[in-house]
């Protein structure tokens, strides 16, 4: 998470000069999402080195003929796809059996030319899906899909409840202490006020691989997922305080050779 953030935040900005803030959604946003009607024939589109969560925007960089056919005809339909992770990040030629079961509906927001020729979509996650019956693989993959059931937070648990508090306390603490992640982060985390957003946005942004992050995206119960990003958040803030007081301790060895 701490090398991610800052890349996850930047990326965004860097590739669209209009851009004046974080993406990020409200809790009344999320909830209008999740009544949203999808349809349930999509577009599929394979993804490399990463994993989209619902509600979470994200830039991907779009070099594959089939991906570039994909991203043109939806962009100009109603820009509505389905993004799913490869199981082998190197196959270059996925087929439906090299993807993941379960990806995410995902709205294009804007599709950009980049100086090197290359394109890059700007895209955000809607809801989680199953990929049911393939329909084709030409000219790019389409596939019937379930879409997912997001369950309600309930507000009455009170265990849950500290454990969101607890994530966002200790995402905070990875920014603070992490000196190359932008001040944008530490802002954008402290504003987030809806607890399934919260627990997406940093599912995507943490220092995890693709297999880590999938799980966490097909895990359905709730308190199950959360208790999954505590862990590793832990675990983060561990071995960031380690390695500080590493630092710490050559600083001040330095500083006493050089005083002697």
């Amino acid at each position: 998470m701490s090398e991610l953030f800052d890349a996850a935040f930047l990326n965004v900005h860097a590739m669209d000069s209009d851009a004046e803030f974080i993406p990020l959604i409200t809790a009344e946003e999320e909830e209008n999402i999740n009544k949203q009607k999808f349809p349930t024939e999509l577009p599929i589109l394979p993804l490399r080195n990463n994993v989209l969560f619902p509600g979470v925007v994200i830039p991907i960089t779009v070099g594959r003929d089939k991906s570039i056919k994909l991203i043109q005809e939806a962009n100009k339909g109603n820009k509505i796809i389905g993004v799913v992770s490869q199981r082998d990040q190197d196959q270059e030629s996925p087929e439906f059996n090299d993807l993941h079961e379960i990806g995410t509906v995902a709205q294009i927001i804007r599709l950009l030319k980049m100086p090197d020729g290359s394109s890059t979509v700007i895209i955000q996650g809607k809801r989680r899906f199953r990929i049911t019956t393939p329909l084709q693989t030409e000219p790019y993959m389409r596939a019937t899909v379930e879409i997912l059931k997001e369950t309600p937070v309930d507000k009455k648990d009170k265990e849950l409840d500290v454990m969101f508090k607890t994530i966002k306390d200790l995402a905070l603490q990875i920014i603070r202490d992490s000196p190359n992640i932008p001040s944008e982060a530490q802002f954008a985390i402290g504003n987030i006020d809806s607890p399934t957003f919260l627990v997406n946005f940093i599912s995507s942004n943490m220092n995890a691989d693709v297999s880590k992050k999938q799980q966490m995206l097909e895990e359905m119960d709730m308190k199950k997922r959360v208790l999954m990003v505590l862990e590793h958040l832990t675990m983060e803030v561990q071995l960031l305080e380690m390695r500080n007081e590493i630092q710490n301790k050559v600083k001040k060895d330095l500083d006493k050779q050089q005083r002697e």
